[in-house]
């Protein structure tokens, strides 16, 4: 008599989607079209990295603007291919470095940028014609955005002929990161003028960067990551179309970025996903004829929040099947997090070993043969089919509040993404969801032995107050006086800001100047907590 198997346990995907232990060949609906066909499931291009590998594009600033500057070129010479700016604190809150909200922040969690003197240093001897720069910065992304167009015109630079990524995702702050200055109204106007700006004068440039990675950060689950983050998309194209642009004279600039998790099958199916409803999103409710409009263009980065202290060194599993998942799921470009990370920002040997992680995917692995290597898999497609549903479900509610911000007002994602948050939190503690080295096989070699880490000494933020008193002193405080307020009038029109925002940089008004300038009309935001 043949032995009884175990009784197996259920299981299913982060989001709650069972999995069941076999998988049969479904409707037709799951066998999407090969790469580069619509809605593009299996991949944007027919050959994907058949033809070209993805960029490898390591985040990175800490410190001065001078340090970052030499740790990116470090980089570029162990093969990374684009560059990604992290910003500190300061200049993600729009202050300047030796305002009293600064101190003890400066440098700490990335590099300062107070002025267009800070963006000249960060790239120093970095042709920015020839580079692709990616830069994370949201609600001061526009006056941070007219100092690089500033630095790239001082170096000679057409700016048509600029590439690169900038963030500038407001909406993803008011649901997760919180990192907001103004209301989400004026907030709007500002991007919208970036879109446009971006679309008559830098059309190699990304204007905007859709986030989900702070709202998963945050504690989402994938559906709501997909979910938030392609509606906060329709928003943008919305006040785009309101402006007066054609949707396919922006939409293929706009570019979006996600988190690479855990739960390798499923974000394979929720990349796949994407691309499906924004092709049909575009197609359907913006009638976009552009192919490229109708294509979804991703970053991906490694999930942060599922690095631990304890054990550090299993970081580096987590994050090379995380990126890998990302490369199965065909992203245009790639960060690894390093293993450090939950201590301090990577050490040097530390990124090289992330970007490594990298090079070895693409040229050991074999996983760049094939555009889609799991396209096909019955379990995968059903993935991906279920993920699709579950979120146009989510956008549909989103609609019927009349649309992101009046969502937001209400504290509608705030709220799922707090609760879906808290239900994970609570089964890591029951040791329900195991995580290694932390409620599971803890205790094992690495605990106790700290690792060297980046240490940002407290000289670099005397340096940069230093540097921007000096600044201060030197420029024409008439001319930046004359800006400022050319600022405020037209920030009280509806006349575009960036060319004005590009006249403040050039007469060296600091980043804090010009959003204390804007919050002068614009007000400054306070979150009504919804939980």
């Amino acid at each position: 008599m043949a032995k009884a198997d175990h009784p197996a346990r259920k299981f299913e995907s982060s989001s709650g989607i069972p999995v069941e232990p076999f998988y049969l060949p479904g409707d037709d609906s799951l066998n999407p079209p090969p790469p580069g066909q619509f809605p593009y499931t299996a991949g944007i291009h027919e050959t994907m990295y058949r033809g070209r590998l993805w960029t490898m594009r390591q985040f990175s600033g800490f410190a001065t603007p001078e340090e970052t500057n030499r740790r990116y070129r470090y980089l570029m010479e162990q093969g990374q291919t684009g560059l990604s700016v992290a910003f500190d604190l300061p200049t993600l809150m729009g202050y300047d470095s030796d305002a009293p909200e600064a101190v003890g922040e400066t440098g700490k969690c990335g590099v300062p940028v107070s002025s267009l003197e800070d963006m000249e240093a960060l790239f120093e001897g970095i042709p920015l014609a020839d580079a692709s720069v990616s830069m994370t910065i949201n609600s001061p992304a526009a006056p941070i955005w007219a100092m690089y167009l500033v630095a790239a015109e001082k170096q000679g630079a057409d700016l048509a002929r600029l590439s690169g990524t900038l963030q500038n995702d407001i909406l993803k702050e008011y649901i997760a990161q919180k990192e907001y200055i103004f209301p989400p109204r004026p907030s709007m106007r500002i991007v919208t003028d970036t879109i446009e700006f971006g679309a008559r004068h830098t059309p190699r440039f990304n204007p905007i960067s859709i986030s989900g990675y702070h709202i998963r950060e945050a504690g989402s689950t994938a559906v709501q990551e997909l979910a938030f983050t392609l509606r906060d998309g329709v928003e943008y194209v919305e006040w785009a179309i309101a402006r007066g642009l054609p949707v396919d004279s922006f939409a293929p600039r706009l570019s979006f970025f996600f988190n690479a998790h855990n739960d390798f099958f499923e974000e394979v199916a929720k990349f796949r996903a994407a691309r499906s409803l924004w092709a049909k999103v575009m197609r359907d409710r913006f009638a976009a004829k552009d192919e490229r409009s109708l294509k979804l263009r991703f970053h991906a980065q490694t999930a942060g929040c599922t690095l631990t202290w304890q054990e550090p060194h299993n970081n580096v599993v987590r994050t090379a099947i995380q990126a890998l998942a990302a490369v199965a799921g065909g992203t245009q470009s790639l960060h690894t997090n390093s293993l450090d990370e939950a201590y301090a920002l990577p050490g040097e040997h530390a990124a090289t070993l992330a970007l490594r992680t990298q090079q070895v995917l693409a040229h050991e692995s074999g996983i760049a043969a094939h555009p889609d290597p799991f396209g096909g898999s019955w379990f995968v497609e059903k993935l991906t089919a279920e993920l699709v549903e579950r979120a146009r479900g989510l956008m549909e509610r989103i609609d019927g509040m009349g649309g992101m911000i009046p969502a937001i007002e209400r504290g509608f994602p705030q709220g799922e993404i707090a609760a879906a948050s808290y239900g994970q939190q609570k089964k890591v503690e029951s040791g329900e969801t195991v995580v290694v080295g932390v409620n599971r096989f803890a205790g094992a070699s690495g605990n106790g032995k700290p690792l060297e880490t980046l240490r940002i000494d407290r000289a670099a933020e005397d340096a940069q107050c230093v540097k921007l008193r000096r600044l201060r002193a030197v420029r024409s405080g008439e001319a930046v006086a004359r800006e400022l307020g050319r600022l405020r009038r037209v920030a009280e029109s509806e006349t575009n800001l960036m060319p004005v925002l590009m006249d403040a940089a050039r007469a060296y008004a600091t980043l804090g100047e010009i959003c204390s300038a804007l919050a002068d009309v614009f007000g400054r935001w306070v979150e009504t907590p919804s939980v």
